[in-house]
């Protein structure tokens, strides 16, 4: 049986009302494609950072995205414009402490959230405008079974392989992922950034063999000239749909029983892991000892 999903590539700024025009058109567009699944980018209800930098006035003058509630009308409107569409889309989440912003994502469609997550790694500063989730969970869908992660996360293969022993058959990755911001690529979709964005997605979909669905910022915002190439991969690595450096939609067909039992049934890369192998990966004075190298 197949599942029609998309992964979005659009421009989102501090203008609630131009996002909800974005959402409700490309949700428009995925619709008539047969989506049942739209994953949209990261801080698509309210943009994301005007820049990354942790020094001097890149800091101070940062402009920050609203923070909002899952449970506020913000999200609400979302799930009115959803209906029976199952939604993954990135915003500023507000603590129940009213001061605590966290860089989130909630998937959701008209009558249910299903599972939000909190951003976990943090790049170039990030943790001056955000607190750190240190969860990762995965939740059951009308979809499949699904699991989020936001931009830098895809660095890490152990928050995708968390996910994947979670259950995880689909892995949301959304993303405001930029251009290098030096020596940047004259053509953005050879840019070194754009590069190690596309070979994540791949990697991460392959290390685990699941569904990989990768949205991302377009345009400009800011500082940030983001690269876009919001994707569908399968199992394999391969992409299966890309809007390469474009605003759009990349949509395609996905069979997720039916690949799971071909591909898995032979190598089974979750089957075949040896966990007693890898203990300094989590260990506690190996991860503080790659810290104290960082900073000497």
């Amino acid at each position: 049986m197949t599942t029609t999903v998309a992964a979005v590539s659009a421009n989102f700024t501090r203008d609630l009302e131009q996002n909800y025009a974005v959402v409700e058109h490309m949700l428009d567009d995925a619709r008539a494609r047969g989506a049942r699944l739209v994953v949209f980018p990261e801080a698509s209800i309210g943009g994301y950072l005007s820049s990354l930098g942790n020094h001097g006035d890149t800091v101070r003058n940062r402009s920050l995205p609203p923070a909002v509630r899952i449970d506020g009308p913000e999200i609400r409107r979302v799930q009115e414009l959803a209906g029976d569409t199952v939604v993954v889309i990135g915003f500023c989440e507000l603590d129940d402490d009213g001061t605590t912003r966290y860089n989130a994502a909630v998937c959701l469609d008209g009558g249910q959230v299903y599972g939000s997550y909190r951003k976990v790694h943090q790049p170039l500063g990030e943790n001056m405008s955000y607190a750190a989730g240190d969860v990762y969970r995965a939740f059951d869908t009308p979809v499949g079974r699904v699991g989020l992660q936001i931009c830098y996360d895809k660095a890490f293969p152990e928050a995708a392989r968390v996910l994947a022993l979670d259950g995880a058959e689909i892995i949301a990755s959304l993303s405001a992922w930029p251009a290098a911001r030096t020596a940047t690529a004259e053509n953005l979709q050879e840019d070194r950034w754009t590069y190690r964005f596309n070979l994540f997605d791949s990697a991460r979909a392959l290390d685990n063999q699941v569904f990989w669905i990768a949205s991302n910022q377009s345009g400009t915002f800011g500082s940030l000239r983001y690269v876009a190439n919001s994707k569908v991969v399968d199992p394999g690595g391969n992409v299966l749909a890309t809007t390469l450096l474009g605003s759009g939609l990349a949509v395609a067909d996905i069979d997720v029983e039916g690949t799971f039992r071909a591909m898995r049934g032979g190598m089974f890369h979750l089957r075949d892991r040896r966990p007693d192998a890898y203990a300094p990966v989590t260990a506690d004075t190996h991860a503080q000892g790659w810290r104290e190298l960082a900073h000497a």
